[in-house]
């Protein structure tokens, strides 16, 4: 049985975050390995002290892994330390350069691995795009290649920030029958190990299929 997951539309390790407690109870984690990869060039570093201090209000320590080039995904120290791991979180920036160091990496299957083997999950903003396949472009609203953890679903982070022109695009660009949703700031699609979903934090999801409104239970 998989662990939980959590698609987070950014916002991550502010006030409103409820879901992390949420992930940290289902596992029972001490520690959460974050990886700062779609920062690797916009300070990594402040990324993970910043979530030094949010999960240290919740009685967690960090361990930032700086997997920032392909070369960094295949380290025998970052694998193990995923492969560890109780809570993995990927941060957000830039999901063309999180999905170019991850994709067909060591790395990648040892978070697979250790995901399947019940550990938890989380990827805000970028990290929610690429844990999905297809993938939102942000460049643009169009469709592109996830990493593929989840299949059949597209994470539209920062929904509430987006225009109503811009979602419109997207949705008419979504292939058909594709799940797609919108996740506001400081929210998260909450999957829990049993594969039930909900949405936990601040905000609000959308969910639409076809350009139509579902629900949760059209999630995959």
């Amino acid at each position: 049985m998989t662990g939980p997951l959590a698609l987070v539309g950014g916002g991550e390790w502010t006030d409103g975050c409820t879901f992390d407690r949420t992930l940290i109870d289902a596992v029972g984690a001490a520690e959460v390995v974050v990886l700062p990869t779609a920062s690797a060039y916009e300070h990594p570093d402040r990324l993970v002290d910043g979530a030094e201090k949010w999960f240290g209000t919740l009685g967690l320590a960090v361990k930032g892994l700086m997997v920032l080039s392909r070369g960094d995904a295949s380290a025998a120290e970052h694998i193990a330390a995923v492969r560890s791991a109780r809570f993995v979180y990927l941060a957000g920036a830039s999901p063309m350069h999180l999905r170019s160091v991850l994709k067909d990496s060591p790395l990648w299957d040892a978070l697979v691995e250790t995901w399947s083997e019940g550990a938890a999950v989380a990827g805000s903003s970028a990290g929610a795009m690429v844990l999905c396949d297809p993938m939102v472009d942000q460049r643009g609203g169009a469709f592109t290649l996830g990493l593929g953890l989840l299949s059949g679903l597209a994470v539209v982070p920062h929904h509430d920030t987006w225009s109503e022109e811009k979602v419109h695009r997207t949705q008419q660009l979504a292939p058909k029958g594709l799940v797609v949703a919108g996740v506001d700031e400081r929210t998260a699609l909450v999957r829990n190990a049993g594969g039930a979903w909900t949405a936990e934090g601040a905000g609000a999801v959308s969910i639409w299929r076809d350009g139509d409104d579902v629900g949760l239970d059209a999630l995959p």
